[in-house]
């Protein structure tokens, strides 16, 4: 099983057609890597199929890095039971 950041970093290159690699914690969603309002909220609804959770909306869209998204999803799957990788 990967590791939450690497899960992380997997879906945002999806969404936001970008390399893995290239993406680092400290990147921030709009300003670093481009994220339009729609794709953000595309991240959080792939965020949430990707680990099997319930993110409130508001909450994971106010995220703005990488590494935040990572520790913010983290924190939501030890709430929700959801077995992660760290």
């Amino acid at each position: 099983m990967a590791t939450v950041e690497e899960r992380v970093k997997t879906v945002t290159a999806q969404v936001l057609k970008l390399n893995a690699d290239e993406i680092k914690g400290e990147d921030n969603f709009t300003a670093d890597l481009g994220a339009e309002s729609v794709q953000s909220i595309e991240l959080v609804a792939m965020f949430e199929e990707e680990f099997g959770i319930e993110m409130d909306e508001d909450a994971a869209l106010s995220v703005e890095t990488v590494g935040g998204a990572v520790d913010f999803i983290t924190k939501v799957c030890r709430e929700q039971g959801v077995e992660i990788e760290e």
